[in-house]
């Protein structure tokens, strides 16, 4: 069951790296209202643009840590459990927002495989 646990902190850790990096700027189904980008999602949900940096940097920190959690067992589960505590954040702000489910969909998603990691791993 080892494996499942650094299977599910890989996936959860590059699906945080693809959108905070690869598509930061980009519109997609997922983003809360009518969002382009990560920015306006963060004023669609009432923080200050500027929030949208600080939240990043520490999802991507995660994200390596996770990463880094391979091979350095202790480094998984703290990772992975505030990955866990950001994303039932995020879930939170899309139902506050008043978003359909399928928009906190990637967050659901990502909690299930911090929840594995920790878990399993």
């Amino acid at each position: 069951m080892e494996i499942v646990g650094g299977i599910a902190q890989i996936a959860a850790a590059l699906w945080i790296l693809n959108v905070w990096i690869l598509r930061f700027n980009k519109e997609t189904e997922y983003r809360a209202g009518d969002s382009k980008n990560m920015v306006e999602e963060f004023t669609a949900y009432g923080f200050p643009a500027k929030a949208v940096y600080l939240v990043g940097a520490v999802k991507v920190a995660l994200s390596l840590l996770l990463i880094v959690g391979i091979w350095v067992d202790a480094l998984t589960r703290p990772a992975a459990a505030g990955l866990a505590l950001i994303m039932i954040g995020a879930i939170g702000m899309h139902v506050r927002v008043g978003d359909r489910p399928k928009k906190a969909m990637p967050a659901i998603s990502v909690l299930v495989l911090t929840a594995v990691a920790l878990i399993f791993a």
